[in-house]
């Protein structure tokens, strides 16, 4: 449905570099569920300040504080010395620093500290000092008699005064209403370079003396142990694992770490403690990779395959995407097996200059001085190739009733969130065996659709009619800040004669465009973007799409998950911004243009036996 009103004379311009703004009073106007009892709130559930080792190696200051900092609102020093804030502040945010490194770093330089007298003190400040402490952090792993780490108790008692400081800093910065603090940390496994990284996420201050790291276990299961046992102990926790595009196939794999057969005990396991993955982030978009889904023209986005640190080597796409996931999970419940795979989605950052770098327009980088200039970004680092290849991506939308941390953390446990690229679209989807056509255009359509079917991340009821297909209600709001919105797609995952099955239907186009009905998809709408000044077109796209749709193709016998993902119209990519910039040709090994996007998380339909 078109809804534009007249937004385009809102239109103006905030300096040269910035994109153009549309008035934030006329999107509100537009938003049906103003009232209902549900808000979007936006967030960081994974942000590193110089209290990570590779963050304090390149640049980075070591204040965690600079986090909380940024995403209120204020300025920080970037590690190369320019001052950089948020757009807008976020709703809520984790300052998620590697447990295996959590404000060590930094006191191997400092005299008063007895770990300035260690030898991995002396390797650090040696010559070569970054790139040999890695190397013997990697040594010391395999033979610790020849290279010694510093005392375990030294080691213990450091990281409980630095975890209780992270704890301070959450509550000192938490305003419950206004901006919600989690305690949290990073588990940072990556076995053979191997990405199986997983954010720990804390509702309360109730936690653990010291956190759980790779340290102790590079086994996922042995971390889902931990978490239950700090459960049974008064902690609420979930952990969320990221960037599954780099890891060789192992984030979602078929069968347990020890090679066993995936069973019931690890399926429920794994959801009880991991019930969202994030989606998308600087190092790349784990939706899907365009060789497990061909047919998707969206699939080739913001793809990064390089393995970490190892830039010549590429990581195995099955087992390493989310939609590929999806359908693993089903065709093992086919099999007789339990669902593994039943997870939620946000988008997050992994920025690790103590801020969020999501907004094309003035994207700062990932790594402090690794990628700290244009000229860095452009490919200019030996050591880290892949700049250019990283996104100004994303952030975590839930849906609460207010923002505390019980609000938001329990958006989190039951997988009423989304993701987006970085952009604050606000996105709704629910599910029902027969939504009212017109359920939209009430005014409390959100309390029917709440009341008469279910809202993402949970699975349909059982069915009230053999006649009938499920019916799903879509609705998106364009961020005021950002481009208007294109289309919207479902995308459908089944299982069907032992086989996955999957299928992207354009259900919503704009500009009053009709999907076609064979092909399932919107005509282009014909906007465009100026490579040369990135202005975009004003008179195309809507800023709300919003309408029913029942799926065409529905088989009570087919098992099946839907998911919801909203395109913008295209915008420049932060690499062409600094092209224009800098007067630069525009690079050819990554795309001039972007279209933001945003997913939900699923919906899922399981046959009743």
């Amino acid at each position: 449905m078109r809804i534009r009103s007249n937004l385009i004379a809102c239109f103006i311009t905030v300096g040269t570099l910035l994109p153009q703004y549309v008035n934030a009073d006329s999107v509100a106007a537009a938003d049906p569920s103003a009232k209902a009892r549900m808000q979007a709130y936006f967030g960081e559930l994974h942000i590193h300040s110089g209290w990570s080792d590779d963050a304090y190696l390149n640049g980075v200051p070591p204040v965690p504080e600079d986090a909380y900092r940024y995403n209120t609102g204020q300025a920080i020093r970037h590690a190369n010395g320019e001052m950089i804030q948020a757009r807008q502040p976020l709703d809520f945010m984790a300052l998620t620093d590697h447990a295996e490194s959590m404000g060590f770093t930094h006191l191997y330089f400092d005299p008063n500290h007895p770990l300035y007298a260690t030898k991995l003190g002396e390797v650090l400040r040696g010559p070569n000092g970054s790139r040999e402490y890695w190397g013997y952090m990697n040594k010391a792993r395999l033979d610790p008699d020849a290279f010694p780490n510093p005392p375990q108790s030294l080691m213990n008692r450091t990281l409980r005064t630095n975890w209780q400081h992270y704890i301070d800093l959450a509550e000192r910065y938490y305003r419950p209403g206004e901006f919600t603090t989690f305690v949290a940390y990073e588990w940072s496994a990556l076995p053979a370079f191997q990405n199986l990284h997983r954010n720990v996420i804390f509702r309360g201050i109730d936690v653990p003396e010291m956190p759980f790291s790779s340290l102790d276990s590079m086994n996922p299961e042995a971390l889902w142990d931990w978490m239950e046992k700090a459960r049974s102990q008064g902690s609420d926790l979930l952990a969320i694992p990221h960037n599954s595009n780099l890891s060789n196939g192992l984030m979602f794999p078929l069968e347990k770490h020890d090679g066993n057969a995936i069973d019931k005990a690890y399926a429920e396991q794994r959801m009880r403690n991991e019930p969202l993955v994030e989606i998308t982030q600087i190092k790349g978009t784990s939706e899907t990779h365009f060789s497990l889904s061909p047919l998707d023209e969206w699939a080739d986005f913001e793809i990064l395959e390089t393995l970490i640190a190892q830039h010549d080597k590429i990581s195995e796409p099955k087992g390493s995407y989310v939609r590929d996931a999806y359908l693993s999970g089903l065709k093992l419940e086919e099999n007789g097996n339990s669902n593994p795979y039943k997870f939620g989605l946000i988008g997050s950052s992994d920025g690790h200059n103590a801020s969020s770098p999501v907004d094309e327009d003035s994207y700062h980088g990932k790594m402090g001085m690794l990628d700290g200039t244009p000229e860095l970004r452009r490919g200019g680092n030996a050591m880290h190739p892949v700049s250019a290849a990283y996104s100004a991506s994303g952030l975590a939308g839930v849906w609460a009733k207010e923002n505390t941390r019980e609000a938001i953390f329990g958006a989190l446990r039951r997988k009423e969130t989304f993701a987006t690229t970085g952009t604050r679209i606000k996105v709704r989807f629910f599910g029902s065996w027969g939504f009212p056509e017109d359920m939209l255009n009430q005014r409390e359509w959100v309390n029917t659709a709440y009341s008469q079917g279910v809202s993402m991340g949970s699975d349909l009821p059982a069915r009230r009619s053999e006649n009938k297909s499920p019916t799903f209600a879509i609705w998106a709001l364009k961020d005021p800040a950002s481009n208007w919105l294109q289309r919207a797609q479902i995308i459908k995952g089944w299982i069907e004669d032992g086989e996955s099955r999957e299928e992207v239907y354009d259900v919503i186009c704009s500009d009053d465009l009709n999907p076609d009905p064979q092909t399932h998809r919107c005509p282009d709408n014909g906007a465009q973007v100026n490579l040369e000044t990135c202005d975009f077109s004003k008179d195309l796209g809507d800023v709300v799409l919003k309408g029913i749709w029942t799926d065409p193709d529905f088989n009570i016998g087919h098992q099946a998950f839907y998911y919801l993902r909203i395109l913008e119209n295209p915008t420049c990519r932060w690499s062409t911004w600094e092209a224009n910039r800098n007067g630069w040709d525009l690079m050819s090994n990554v795309p001039p243009t972007i279209q933001e996007r945003a997913w939900s998380s699923p919906i899922w339909y399981v046959p009743q036996e």
